[in-house]
C-alpha cells in the first residue's frame, strides 16, 4: 500500500545516503484488517530478515547475500500481473525444470527467486551461472566488437557448426579437444569443464575453427549457399569446390573466390602485369587448340602442357597470363580445373574478349 509520495521519500533518503534502493513495506506486520479500502495493492513477497541466502551454483561455487540486503519484492503488480522474478519461479516449478543454467548477469537474482521458491515450499532446482563473453579488449562485448546475433554470423559466412564448435570451446574446457562436433559435445560435455572467468571473443579463433567445418560440411549445402550468396546458378563451382574450400576461412571468403565463374571480373593489378604482349599473343594461339579439346580436365592438360612445349616454354608461362585472362586474378585453383569449370563457351568467350582490348 506504499503511495508514490512514500516510495519517493524512501528513494530520496536512499540517495542521500549513499545506498541502493531498498523497500521493506512499514505494513508487511499489520492486520491486513487495517488496510487502506480506497488503493489497490502490490503483493510484496515478505523476505526473511535474518540469515543468508546462498546459491549452491554448479559454476560459481555457493554464493551468498545477507537477507538484510534484500527487500520486500514486488511478485503482483497493482492490477494483479506477475512480475518476472515471480513468474520465472512459477513457470520452472510448474514445468519440473530441474537445472538452470544461464548467464552470470542474472545470479543476483537467484537470490530474490530463492526466497520464492522457499515461502512456496518448493524444491529448489540446480544452478549454474556462466561467465559472459567479453570483447578482444576485455569490455563487455557490443555491436562494435563484431557480430552478436546468429544472423549476423551466418551473413559474415560462418557454418552453424563453425559457430557452435567456436562458442562451445569459448567457456568450457574438454582436454587438448579443439573441434568438436554437435554429436560429440552432447556426448561428452558437463559443467565441471565451465570456467569462472569471462572468455574473449578472438574473430580470428573463429574463423581458423570455421575453416576447419568448412571443409567437413557437405558440398551440396556449401553449393547452395554461395549460388545464394552470388545470386545466380554456378554450373561449374561443384568442380572446383574442394580446392576452393581449402583456402577460405568463411562462406564470403568462398563466395568471393567463386565469383569468377559467373562474373567476368577486370583484371587486378597483379593480373594485368602478367597480361603482357607476349603473353596475350600466347594466349590468341592457345586459343584454337582449346576450342578443339573435349574439355575434360585432363584433356586440358594434356593441350596446355603440349602448347607449352610446341613453344618452348614452362607450363607456368602459360597458366599464369591465361588464368589472369580467365578469372581476372593470379591465384585460383588449377588452371585445367578452372577451365573446365568455366566450360568451352565461356573459356573462348573471355579469350576473344580479352584480344578485342
Amino acid at each position: 500500500y506504499l503511495s508514490p509520495a512514500e516510495l519517493a521519500a524512501m528513494r530520496d533518503a536512499a540517495t542521500a545516503e549513499g545506498r541502493s534502493l531498498k523497500v521493506n513495506s512499514p505494513r508487511r506486520d499489520r492486520d491486513p484488517r487495517d488496510a487502506p479500502a480506497d488503493i489497490a495493492p502490490v503483493i510484496r513477497l515478505k523476505a526473511p530478515r535474518l540469515g543468508d541466502t546462498i546459491v549452491g551454483d554448479l559454476v560459481q561455487g555457493d554464493v551468498r547475500v545477507a537477507n538484510a540486503e534484500l527487500d520486500d519484492l514486488i511478485i503482483l503488480r497493482a492490477d494483479g500481473t506477475p512480475t518476472y522474478l515471480h513468474a520465472v519461479v512459477v513457470d520452472d516449478h510448474d514445468m519440473a525444470i530441474t537445472h538452470v543454467i544461464r548467464g552470470d548477469d542474472h545470479l543476483t537474482n537467484t537470490f530474490r527467486q530463492i526466497q520464492i521458491y522457499q515461502a512456496n515450499g518448493w524444491a529448489l532446482p540446480q544452478f549454474a551461472h556462466i561467465p559472459l563473453i567479453h570483447g578482444p579488449d576485455g569490455a563487455k562485448l557490443s555491436k562494435r566488437h563484431g557480430a552478436q546475433s546468429v544472423t549476423e554470423f551466418r551473413d559474415l559466412g560462418y557454418v552453424p557448426d563453425g559457430v557452435c564448435n567456436y562458442l562451445l570451446r569459448l567457456g568450457w574446457a574438454h582436454g587438448d579437444d579443439e573441434i568438436l562436433s554437435r554429436d560429440e559435445a552432447i556426448a561428452v560435455f558437463d559443467l565441471d569443464g565451465v570456467g569462472r572467468g569471462p572468455s574473449r571473443m578472438d574473430y580470428v579463433k573463429l574463423g581458423q575453427v570455421n575453416a576447419v567445418w568448412m571443409r567437413r560440411t557437405d558440398e551440396a549445402w556449401l553449393v547452395a549457399d554461395v549460388e545464394r550468396r552470388l545470386g545466380v546458378a554456378a554450373p561449374g563451382l561443384a568442380v572446383l569446390l574442394p580446392m576452393l574450400k581449402e583456402r577460405a576461412k568463411t562462406l564470403v571468403e568462398l563466395t568471393e573466390a567463386a565469383r569468377f565463374l559467373t562474373t567476368r571480373l577486370a583484371p587486378d593489378g597483379k593480373a594485368l602485369a602478367a597480361l603482357t604482349a607476349d603473353g596475350r599473343a600466347l594466349l590468341a594461339a592457345l586459343a584454337p587448340d582449346l576450342a578443339a579439346c573435349d574439355f575434360s580436365i585432363s584433356g586440358i592438360d594434356a593441350v596446355l602442357r603440349a602448347f607449352a612445349e610446341a613453344h618452348g616454354k614452362k607450363l607456368g608461362d602459360i597458366a599464369q597470363p591465361l588464368r589472369a585472362a580467365l578469372t581476372g586474378r593470379l591465384a585460383s585453383p588449377p588452371i585445367d580445373a578452372t577451365i573446365a569449370a568455366l566450360g568451352r563457351d565461356e573459356v573462348l568467350g573471355r579469350l576473344a574478349e580479352l584480344a578485342r582490348v
